[in-house]
């Protein structure tokens, strides 16, 4: 089962947030490395999370037609009040 650490971006949706992920790759060439991030749409059952919290998802059966992740636990969260 693969898992991911990334930031919450979105937490707009009823059940589902949008966690962005970054990773580093090397340039072929010239050896310089770079960031590239990747947005992963993730089920959230109880609408805990936040914008700006820190959380780790992991792959899972796909639950709508943009969800292929769930959240299983928070590496940060946020004391921000919205």
């Amino acid at each position: 089962m693969r898992s991911k650490t990334g930031l919450v971006t979105s937490a707009k949706g009823d059940k589902t947030i949008v966690v962005k992920v970054d990773t580093y790759k090397a340039h072929a060439k010239y050896k310089k490395r770079y960031r590239v991030s990747t947005k992963f749409h993730a089920h959230d059952p109880n609408n805990e999370y936040k914008e700006h919290d820190t959380v780790t998802i992991y792959e899972s059966r796909p639950i709508s037609k943009m969800k292929r992740w769930t959240v299983v636990e928070p590496t940060a969260k946020t004391d921000k009040k919205a």
